[in-house]
């Protein structure tokens, strides 16, 4: 068998039939999006997708966010992490929170993957000339269980992934749906993946960047802009229970195995705007609602994560200066920042979701969220186009 792996950021017409949320009309809020409505619009973030299939059970991947195309190392970025609920595993999460800071690029795979990620990282950064001296060095890989899809033991070619993500990123459009670490998730029954969205605020406001990436594997019952997406084609969390179809409670073909909304769901936010650690984890406390728009609960089993970055110059840290003097913005500035993550991110889940193809492995197949019955779905509540 020979491992196939698919370099993203590609454009994504060239991977999917699907259509991004704009498309049929969802717009979430009221900012408006960057160029490329992608967490690249936050200047020099870069992305690079890795796509693993083997065989006819192994399919997953790696999807690589860098923050800026400088020493990482020595130009650490701010960063901080919110947790909506903690199912789940983060590679390099304890120093991050005590530092408040980055210096590795941040990876998102399988769930079990995430330690050869996180060699393969540690190797990558290490082997660069200007880090020739460094002793330790602090990977930042998060995961979601793509198990459904994925023999997630098996964990092949993860390392060769890694790097082809790692030195394939680049700024400009995004590929979304199944590729790279969103090959194998599933959402809301329905096939899940990578998904992307920016808001740009009024020079009023500041005139800042906020973009979103998301890998979507998650459940619960589906909703966009408000309608109730999942309950009107049947397919939601605790189908079985609320509308049984048969005596004993075990519900139809389309209650999605009678899921209970479990599954992870990994968000990443990048901004241009000057932000510190704190300010930046309350930033990430706010893709939550986003997150919730959707119809997420954050279920026992789901590990929600977020984790956010600010790319400004003016607040980078070398971790050779024995003073670091920065420039943040003050409280009252957040709340255009509040309101411009929870549109991205709510949009981001939708790309997610619209974006997605058809993945099969030994395990069966699993389809996408239909688009032309969700458009009808919306026009029908006065919605989309």
């Amino acid at each position: 068998m020979r491992s196939l792996l698919l370099v993203g950021l590609l454009a994504p017409a060239m991977l999917s039939a699907q259509v991004r949320a704009r498309t049929v009309g969802l717009a979430p809020g009221i900012f408006a999006p960057g160029p490329f409505n992608a967490i690249t619009d936050v200047a020099g973030v870069r992305v690079g997708h890795a796509t693993v299939s083997e065989g006819d059970s192994l399919r997953t991947g790696v999807t690589a966010i860098v923050p800026h195309g400088g020493d990482l190392y020595r130009e650490r970025v701010p960063a901080a992490l919110h947790v909506g609920n903690g199912f789940g595993k983060l590679l390099g999460v304890t120093q991050l929170r005590e530092l408040g800071e980055v210096e590795t690029p941040i990876l998102l795979t399988c769930t079990l993957c995430i330690w050869p990620a996180g060699d393969a990282l540690a190797q990558w950064m290490l082997q660069k000339p200007e880090n020739s001296s460094v002793r330790s060095i602090n990977p930042i890989v998060g995961e979601t269980n793509d198990g459904q899809l994925n023999a997630t033991r098996w964990r092949g070619g993860i390392g060769r992934a890694v790097v082809q993500a790692l030195e394939s990123a680049n700024t400009g459009a995004v590929a979304e749906g199944s590729v790279g670490a969103g090959h194998g998730t599933v959402m809301f029954g329905w096939k899940g993946g990578i998904g992307t969205a920016s808001r740009v605020l009024p020079a009023s406001l500041g005139g800042h960047t906020v973009g979103v990436l998301v890998q979507g594997n998650y459940g619960g019952v589906l909703q966009m802009a408000g309608v109730p997406i999942g309950p009107l084609l049947g397919r939601y969390a605790f189908q079985r229970d609320v509308a049984p179809t048969r005596p004993g409670g075990a519900g139809g073909p389309g209650d999605a195995q009678a899921e209970r909304g479990d599954g992870s769901c990994m968000i990443v936010i990048a901004t241009d705007a000057p932000l510190l650690a704190r300010n930046l984890e309350r930033l990430g406390a706010r893709a939550i609602m986003g997150l919730a728009r959707t119809g997420s609960s954050a279920s026992n089993g789901s590990g929600d994560y977020v984790l956010a970055f600010s790319t400004s110059p003016r607040v980078r840290r070398n971790p050779d200066a024995a003073l670091s003097t920065n420039d943040e913005l003050g409280n009252d500035a957040m709340s255009a920042l509040f309101q411009a993550v929870t549109e991205a991110t709510e949009e981001a889940l939708y790309n997610a979701l619209l974006m997605a193809t058809p993945v099969s492995s030994r395990a069966g197949t699993v389809r996408p969220l239909p688009v032309d019955s969700v458009r009808t779905l919306l026009r029908a509540r006065g919605i989309g186009r």
